[in-house]
């Protein structure tokens, strides 16, 4: 995304708030722009609760929306709640984000400033997000999924995922249910809470399953570009269900498993001792 524009109706107070903000999160790299289709003046507000994060926005003024050329637009982002939106042209992309105009009338001064805030924290936890997922340039290809969670009472998650996934579960003992459904690529694992820290010998985590071995491979050194946290390096484990596998961490904590099931030619290269086997030169010295 090259070039971004904010409208509304006034472009006097959410337009203009993010596009305060978007300067400030994207960049001079990017141009930023915001428009209304009945444009009056920016509100004081807006210029307030903008100076509070360290953007000036003293030299902003409401403009119309047919005073931008929209040909240099690659997305459009509207901010109207109630109001009527100024016409997105279809060939242009765009997001809606319908958000409470923060200058209709409040209580007093002090709940209108409150909404202000309100209304800018919103926009830029949505820009903030906005660049994250434009920052991503390299993709896994899943082939399906695996999710573990924990349950304090089994036959009641059993009951209620049932019902969700409109299907019983395929195996189950007092200890787990698994539900497959490989029309939603997912395999779905219910445990009975142990009270163990959630990590990698948990089983309770999310599992992307990929091609092979090689793209495993191809994920660690994926996740290494990235400086995503590594907890196990890929390597082939034969134990349990053989598997090619990388443990990583999301930025919360969780768990997170890219495997690869073996082909029969793989499995039988099984050691006798059952050892695992690392895949990338960097996990085997990570392991020494």
């Amino acid at each position: 995304m090259q070039s971004l524009l904010f409208l509304c109706v006034a472009n006097s107070a959410r337009s203009q708030m993010a596009e305060g903000l978007a300067r400030q999160i994207f960049g001079p790299e990017a141009q930023i722009q915001s428009a209304g289709s009945r444009p009056t003046t920016v509100h004081p507000l807006s210029i307030q609760v903008l100076q509070e994060l360290g953007i000036d926005a003293s030299q902003h003024y409401s403009k119309s929306v047919q005073a931008i050329d929209l040909n240099t637009v690659d997305l459009i982002i509207t901010l109207c709640a109630d109001e009527v939106c100024p016409v997105v042209p279809a060939q242009i992309e765009r997001l809606h984000w319908p958000l409470p105009d923060p200058a209709a009338p409040a209580a007093d001064e002090a709940a209108q400033l409150e909404n202000f805030r309100a209304v800018r924290d919103q926009i830029k936890g949505r820009l903030e997000l906005l660049k994250a997922t434009q920052s991503v340039t390299q993709f896994l290809q899943p082939a399906e999924f695996h999710l573990s969670i924990r349950s304090q009472d089994l036959p009641a998650s059993v009951a209620f995922y049932s019902s969700l996934l409109g299907a019983a579960p395929k195996e189950w003992t007092h200890r787990y249910a698994i539900f497959h459904r490989p029309e939603l690529q997912l395999n779905f694992v219910i445990l009975v809470d142990d009270g163990l820290s959630l990590h990698q010998d948990t089983l309770y985590h999310l599992g992307i399953g990929v091609a092979d071995r090689a793209a495993v491979i191809a994920a660690e050194h994926h996740a290494r570009g990235l400086g995503w946290p590594i907890v196990k390096p890929a390597r082939t484990t034969w134990r349990g269900t053989p598997l090619h596998e990388l443990w990583l961490q999301d930025p919360d904590g969780n768990a997170i498993e890219i495997y690869a099931r073996l082909s029969p030619a793989e499995l039988a290269q099984m050691p006798a001792d059952q050892a695992p086997v690392f895949l990338t030169e960097a996990g085997q010295v990570e392991e020494a």
